[in-house]
């Protein structure tokens, strides 16, 4: 239980008729980083919120760093979905008083912030009002209020969402920083490629309900690709007409972003034979297994990607509900 650092079991939450989290149970361990997704409407803003003690669960048990979140609350460092700053307070202003109310010194607080507006490339931001800020500054500057206090628990609710590419990048590098001194981190995002690069965990909820809980070794292994990529040496036209005669292959097609084709293995057939199938078939330059992505692992668990999901909810095919 000493590497246990946030501990769900059972847990139940309901607004109305709607069931938003059932059954939900799963561990952190100490100094993991564990990525939560789903699509809008999963459970996991919910979840969330109740981890943090800011909602309470129908039914259920919660321990966070062997409590509840609100006895550790100085240990915890938290960014919510609903982003919210002092507008009109200045930057070092609004920081120090962040810092304060987790019992930091002025004079720590002020070395503190100083290093963070230049590690997450905010130097000369600390004498402007946080509403001068654009939307991606601000929300840096609210990831820098969550970790002043160096909190061995980081909670992060969407952190990249709205920013850049190159802020994503950014705080990815932040983020991996944070798990090599240790810290322990959960984080609820739609950016699978964040999400497979940073974790060691995976949560996967899906209408309330968790679908996936696995290592990263674990879902590799366990979602055994089948899809084998293959650039041909010879015209894609004659390297098609050579594929149709393979019978190891369920289907093909030319992938113009791999600049190569794009081939599904049969069920049932083993995956290696299939690759000598496909070099005897024809010619080709180089020829690789396609590993299973995470979006590949939600198009099988949740029947559709994260992209699809959204828009089809931006377009009001699906309802979207709490998360």
């Amino acid at each position: 239980m000493k590497n246990i650092v946030i501990q769900l079991a059972n847990v139940n939450k309901r607004f109305g008729a709607l069931q938003a989290v059932r059954n939900v149970s799963f561990e952190i361990q100490r100094g993991q980083v564990c990525g939560f997704l789903g699509p809008n409407g999963a459970g996991k803003s919910t979840t969330i919120r109740m981890i943090m003690s800011i909602l309470l669960p129908d039914s259920g048990v919660i321990t966070v760093l062997g409590g509840s979140a609100l006895d550790a609350k100085d240990r915890i460092g938290y960014l919510p979905e609903e982003r919210g700053l002092y507008r009109k307070m200045r930057v070092a202003d609004f920081l120090r008083f962040m810092a304060k109310l987790k019992g930091i010194s002025r004079s720590d607080a002020d070395k503190r912030i100083r290093w963070w507006l230049e590690r997450i490339e905010l130097p000369s931001v600390s004498q402007k009002r946080c509403e001068e800020l654009s939307k991606g500054m601000q929300q840096k500057l609210q990831f820098i209020a969550s970790v002043l206090h160096e909190p061995p628990l980081l909670i992060l609710d969407e952190p990249f969402s709205g920013l850049d590419p190159v802020n994503r990048r950014l705080l990815s590098s932040v983020v991996r920083q944070l798990k090599e001194n240790g810290t322990t981190i959960l984080f609820s995002t739609h950016q699978m490629e964040q999400a497979e690069d940073l974790c060691d965990q995976v949560l996967l909820v899906h209408k309330g309900e968790k679908v996936l809980d696995e290592t990263m070794n674990q879902i590799h292994g366990r979602f055994d690709p089948r899809t084998i990529l293959a650039e041909p040496s010879n015209s894609i036209e004659a390297a098609t007409q050579a594929l149709h005669n393979v019978a190891d292959i369920e289907s093909f097609r030319w992938s113009l972003e791999q600049k190569a084709f794009e081939i599904r293995v049969a069920q049932g057939v083993d995956t290696q034979l299939a690759m000598a199938s496909v070099m005897r078939a024809t010619p080709l330059r180089r020829v690789e297994l396609q590993r299973a992505t995470l979006d590949d692992v939600f198009v099988t668990l949740v029947g559709g990607s994260v992209g699809e999901i959204e828009s089809a909810q931006k377009s009001g095919k699906l309802q979207a509900t709490h998360d």
